[in-house]
């Protein structure tokens, strides 16, 4: 990747949720071209995960004056993405329903969303990019971690200021943002072999999804992913910048 997105406006956005619904938290990491940084975050109760994120990208959106140039929007939630460039044209033929003629859920969050995203792409050019979660990009992290700490409603200073005084390296972006594929719910899923977890520097194996989501939840930086096989588990480990050999060990 070129460092042509240094001239990029950068919006990173996540959304989190403790219980769901449950309390719920957004953050928000910005970049101007003039080298400016702004961190945005906000706490709800009783929300879910998904108003989260949507409402993390409407916030950011809302905080800027006119962009000029383009305007990358970095999440790590396809809902947000297929739903803000795939799924919208068909709700608003239909009022804003779904294909079974039920009201899309957070319709008042996509309308929102929806209202930014038109008045941005009057002076800006709007790109999605998919940055897939606690996979140690810096920006994702970092709102994560202010997302987080909303849900447990603990301060979190947020950053103003510019990126030279930025101690997140932002700009570190992995070559692949594309939109993975949607699933194919009509294929028969795959039992899984284990979950791996690695938090706080700590790898764990798990036999469910119940026992590996109870040690990541809630954990900023925490990484997870179900392996296929004990090669599947190798490569994944590998990929997490670990050496396959800690596997014998736990």
């Amino acid at each position: 990747m070129t460092n042509d997105y240094l001239n990029n406006t950068l919006l990173f956005t996540d959304g989190a949720c403790s219980g769901n619904p449950g309390r719920g938290g957004f953050g928000a990491v910005i970049y101007y071209p003039d080298g400016e940084v702004v961190e945005l975050g906000g706490g709800a109760e009783s929300t879910t995960n998904n108003r989260m994120e949507l409402t993390a990208v409407i916030r950011g959106l809302r905080s800027m004056s006119e962009v000029k140039g383009k305007l990358w929007i970095l999440t790590d939630s396809t809902y947000v993405i297929r739903g803000i460039t795939q799924w919208i044209w068909g709700w608003k033929k239909r009022n804003l329903t779904n294909s079974a003629g039920a009201e899309v859920a957070n319709k008042d969050l996509w309308l929102d969303l929806n209202k930014q995203v038109q008045i941005h792409s009057k002076t800006a050019k709007l790109e999605w990019k998919y940055l897939r979660g606690h996979s140690g990009t810096p920006g994702n992290e970092r709102c994560d971690e202010i997302a987080v700490a909303f849900t447990k409603k603990e301060f979190v200073q947020l950053y103003k200021g510019p990126l030279l005084q930025y101690s997140i390296p932002i700009h570190d972006l992995p070559a692949d943002m594309s939109l993975p594929p949607m699933k194919d719910h009509k294929e028969k899923k795959v039992r899984a072999h284990s979950y791996l977890s690695y938090v706080n520097g700590q790898l764990r194996r798990h036999s469910s999804w119940s026992e590996c989501e109870a040690i990541v939840k809630g954990r900023s930086g925490a990484k997870f992913k179900k392996s296929k096989s004990s090669e599947d588990e190798a490569s994944i480990v590998k990929s997490w910048g670990l050496n396959p050999n800690k596997l014998d060990e736990i």
